[in-house]
């Protein structure tokens, strides 16, 4: 059916964005059966460490061991107090979880933290998990999966994921960014390699890599890298990259996602919270996606001052495709900003966002937060075309959100929806 006017061109693209299912393509979640690791509930929400840093900031008489030393439920209580009574909530990270509550159902006029607990002692976790993903409207959710830590490869050893919503991607951060004690962990899970890369490292680097891409059946390998990044560069990183990671995604088919800016603990004792980001060079990117065209890359960059360089490299390497607005990005005028310039770019050959999510209640803020403004973004652009006299159907502009949405990262992989079956 064609769409006539603006008033109805704009409610239609709303209500598309909102109803449409989302491929969340890069996320810290986990399915049910990696058991603690699966974040959840008020209190996990609440000491998720931007509220950490944010809470600081009003507590020059806090020191950083005393909070450490305070239980999660303290520490969620100071939090809440700090944040959220002391001072209005208007921070992203603060509405983020005003917006949780109120999907939740809760009361938030009462502003009764312990009342809100009452619910989580109560629910079961699987229950959770779909009651979660059918309010966030998302079908399928790509997990982080580190084979170097011990708690998780224990669960893989018990099958991985049992749900079907929940998919693998394989990080290897270690691999890239710590080497010095990365390679004890590969000689504790039988691969002969050596701490300056020599003998047979590089074939058994190859060999571990394989063998956890069977195991886990990763729809990616990702690494975040700091924002000094360089490539190419005579290093172990260097040799590690092409080695190792290329030659293995090129004959495994699946892309090397590249996440870029990080600085690290620029102050130690905020511990997780502590991380920042810097600008990076874009002549990386171009020189390792350029020099590589059988390779797949997925690639987001952490500052704002990238995103332009990066939509112009992705418009010259269609073996690119850059998705997100990542961390510090995700805020609501920077994703507005960033997005608009994208999608006048890239059309629709981008992944405008994921959610980062390490908490899985997140999933209800960052996706309504978000497909808002990709909403408002879209319908700007509609209304341009119809101003123009172009004929707008309610069948074409489903697809174009269905891709924005999850579609064109099936694509990009070559694979199809597994939600789709």
């Amino acid at each position: 059916m064609a769409i006539r006017t603006e008033e109805q061109l704009i409610a239609f693209v709303q209500e598309t964005v909102r109803l449409t299912p989302v491929t969340d393509i890069h996320t810290h979640l986990f399915a049910e059966s990696f058991g603690d690791l699966l974040l959840w509930g008020v209190d996990d929400l609440l000491t998720y460490h931007y509220l950490i840093a944010e809470m600081f900031r009003f507590r020059p008489d806090l020191s950083y061991d005393d909070f450490w030393r305070m239980s999660k439920t303290e520490r969620a209580d100071l939090i809440w107090q700090t944040l959220f009574i002391d001072h209005s909530p208007y921070s992203e990270a603060c509405r983020g979880v005003v917006t949780v509550l109120n999907r939740l159902g809760f009361d938030l006029s009462t502003r009764d933290l312990e009342s809100y607990r009452a619910y989580f002692r109560e629910v079961q976790a699987s229950d959770y998990i779909d009651r979660i993903l059918e309010l966030a409207g998302v079908k399928t959710v790509v997990m982080t999966n580190d084979p170097f830590d011990d708690y998780e490869r224990e669960r893989w050893s018990g099958g991985g994921s049992t749900d079907p919503r929940f998919l693998a991607a394989l990080r290897i951060d270690p691999l890239l960014n710590g080497w010095d004690s990365a390679y004890m962990k590969l000689q504790q899970q039988g691969y002969a390699v050596m701490q300056d890369f020599s003998g047979d490292t590089a074939a058994e680097v190859r060999r571990f890599l394989h063998d956890w891409i069977g195991r886990m059946n990763p729809l990616y390998m990702a690494v975040s890298l700091p924002n000094d990044f360089a490539y190419p560069e005579p290093s172990l990183r260097g040799r590690v990259i092409d080695e190792c990671i290329l030659p293995v995604a090129e004959e495994a088919g699946i892309p090397f996602a590249l996440m870029i800016g990080v600085k690290r603990k620029v102050n130690p004792s905020l511990k997780d919270a502590g991380d920042s980001l810097g600008y990076s060079d874009i002549g990386a990117v171009e020189r390792i996606v350029s020099g590589h065209p059988n390779v797949k890359f997925l690639v987001t960059m952490l500052s704002r001052e990238n995103q332009h360089e990066l939509a112009v490299t992705a418009r010259k390497n269609r073996n690119l495709l850059i998705f997100g607005c990542w961390w510090f990005l995700n805020n609501p005028s920077l994703i507005e900003e960033i997005t608009r310039m994208r999608l006048e770019l890239l059309g629709g050959s981008v992944i405008p966002q994921h959610s980062d999510c390490r908490v899985l209640d997140q999933l209800l803020y960052k996706w309504d937060h978000s497909r808002t403004i990709i909403a408002k973004v879209l319908g700007d652009k509609y209304t341009d075309l119809l101003r123009a006299g172009w004929r707008l159907e309610e069948d074409e502009i489903r697809r174009d959100v269905e891709g924005l949405l999850g579609g064109a990262f099936w694509t990009f992989l070559g694979k199809p929806d597994p939600s789709a079956k």
